[in-house]
């Protein structure tokens, strides 16, 4: 079914000017740590620098990522961390809070024929599976396009299903607040490279985990093949670019995999959240812009996974998943004085009510998080806003099998750039 939560008319009605002259009003930072200053989610150990581990050996010695965290997936207990809450590109694992929102809001066997117009304001570089306008799709075949090829055609389709980019920003930045990714800041829907789109291990975590819980979430990131629709009774092949998953370049498969979401662009390197069950135990790692490149960031987690089903039984936690606020899970985030003031901002400035981290950020007239292509704040209660800003990047992403955009390879190529592999870093 269609989510029918209403969306304040003013945030469809700015500009696409008017609003990335908005989100360049306020300040972000594009790799920030977590104000200690303030109240950490999860814990203020998460917000620490250098490696938090308690009472375990064994850590990988060549961990090279600027972040990185393994936690329980039951318990929700983080048994290790590397700068959890620093702010990052997120790259392709932003679909994971994507389908967070939007996955319960169609049944999968709905029906849609695509537009021009759906397919329209895909930035330039994307990954595509292959989406064609004319062609109709089910909605189980398009979350096969984003989980498996990480399609930002298959993103906007649905995301124009869901009332437009505006709207579907604006829930995801309602959802991040709900399940407390107070690091993430959403401009679009398909973790493209844009000005401000961050987040950080500790968030991608919590989406993996909330999205886990749900069987189709989780039954679509474990699927290594399916066949997409190419026109008339024609189908191809596609392959999903976990390469934990399917063993692609020579990497090997870990036993127990799950899923769940890679991500590559030039901005964010390579980023993934993982997630495995060996002996009745299941864990998460996200690993964010390791300096390795190519494979290392399937190498680094599947190191890290290593260490937590041997040695992370012995670990006494570090911090914790916090839940979602509709779930009852306490509220971790920092009143708005409280973070103005460690801001440096005179108290008297603040309204009361919470926020997230973003609202808190600062810019004139207060403490308001405008999101590009969104037209209102995020004041007291829930209210969020954004829209796609293209910044012309000519920049492929996702899965560390695009590399470069213009190394387009013939062969799996057949079907419009949807199964180019690349070795060399971009």
């Amino acid at each position: 079914m269609r989510d029918s939560s209403p969306v304040p008319p003013r945030a469809a009605q700015l500009s696409r000017r008017a609003a990335l002259g908005l989100a360049a009003a306020v300040p972000l930072a594009a790799a920030s740590p977590a104000s200690a200053a303030t109240p950490v989610i999860g814990g203020e150990r998460l917000a620490r620098a250098g490696v938090q581990v308690g009472a375990a050996a064994g850590l990988p010695k060549r961990l090279t990522a600027r972040s990185w965290l393994v936690a329980d997936h039951q318990s929700g207990e983080v048994l290790a961390s590397y700068h959890a809450h620093t702010h990052l590109a997120p790259a392709s694992t932003l679909k994971m809070l994507f389908a967070d929102t939007v996955l319960k809001n169609f049944e999968r066997t709905e029906r849609h024929r695509v537009t021009d117009a759906d397919l329209a304001d895909i930035p330039a570089g994307s990954s595509m599976v292959g989406v064609k306008p004319g062609i109709t799709y089910t909605v189980e075949q398009l979350w096969l396009g984003v989980f498996l090829r990480s399609g930002n055609d298959a993103v906007h389709v649905l995301s124009h299903m869901n009332g437009g980019l505006a709207r579907t920003v604006a829930q995801m930045q309602a959802k991040a607040q709900d399940l407390q990714a107070l690091d993430t800041h959403v401009v679009s829907p398909d973790g493209f490279d844009h000005k401000g789109q961050v987040s950080s291990a500790y968030d991608l975590t919590l989406f993996a985990r909330h999205g886990l819980a749900d069987a189709d979430f989780r039954a679509y990131c474990h699927t290594k093949t399916a066949n997409f629709p190419a026109g008339g009774k024609k189908t191809f092949q596609i392959q999903n670019t976990d390469r934990l998953l399917t063993g692609a370049w020579g990497v090997p498969t870990y036993d127990g995999l799950i899923g769940v979401k890679n991500g590559y662009t030039s901005n964010a390197g390579n980023t993934f959240t993982g997630a495995a069950t060996r002996g009745g135990r299941t864990l998460l790692v996200t690993v964010m812009h390791p300096k390795s490149g190519g494979s290392g960031v399937y190498e680094e987690t599947a190191a890290l996974l290593d260490w937590g089903f041997k040695e992370g039984a012995k670990a006494r936690s570090v911090g914790t998943l916090v839940d979602p606020l509709s779930e009852g899970g306490a509220s971790a985030a920092p009143t708005r004085k409280a973070a103005r003031a460690a801001a440096g901002a005179p108290a008297a400035a603040a309204d009361g009510g919470g926020s997230s981290s973003w609202g808190l950020v600062g810019g004139a007239g207060g403490a308001v998080a405008l999101l590009a292509g969104g037209a209102y704040a995020w004041r007291r209660r829930r209210r969020v806003a954004g829209d796609e800003a293209p910044d012309g990047r000519q920049e492929r992403h996702d899965g560390q099998d695009r590399r470069d955009g213009r190394d387009r390879r013939d062969g799996r190529d057949r079907r419009d750039g949807q199964e180019r592999q690349e070795r060399h870093q971009g």
